[in-house]
């Protein structure tokens, strides 16, 4: 199963997405849900590098099937228009395949 947190402040600002595990929907190299999700989260941050001017810090593993972004400043509203659409992404991926492969949490801190 992939677990994904979406840390957010008590204001509703994004902090932290942490996406760790893998979907266990298929073999390797055949899990459409894992694809699924590592592309909405991949693309997302990838987006958010080249189209935003935000900072922040990625640290990722393939093997473990982890990818940590941590905001380290207030995000624009572009940035946060693209967080809003992969975290809606997501949703989808939980109500199609079900919450035994996507668990996605939500955080405030």
């Amino acid at each position: 199963m992939t677990d994904i947190t979406i840390i957010k402040s008590k204001n509703g600002e994004y902090k932290r997405v942490t996406c760790t595990g893998h979907a266990g929907y298929a073999d390797a190299g055949s899990d459409i849900v894992c694809a699924a999700i590592s592309m909405l989260v991949i693309n997302t941050i990838n987006s958010l590098d080249e189209l935003t001017d935000v900072r922040m810090e990625v640290e990722s593993n393939e093997d473990k099937g982890l990818i940590d972004c941590r905001f380290v400043e207030e995000l624009d509203a572009d940035a946060v228009l693209l967080l809003d659409s992969m975290v809606l992404g997501l949703k989808n991926v939980v109500s199609q395949y079900g919450k035994q492969y996507l668990k996605l949490k939500f955080k405030e801190v």
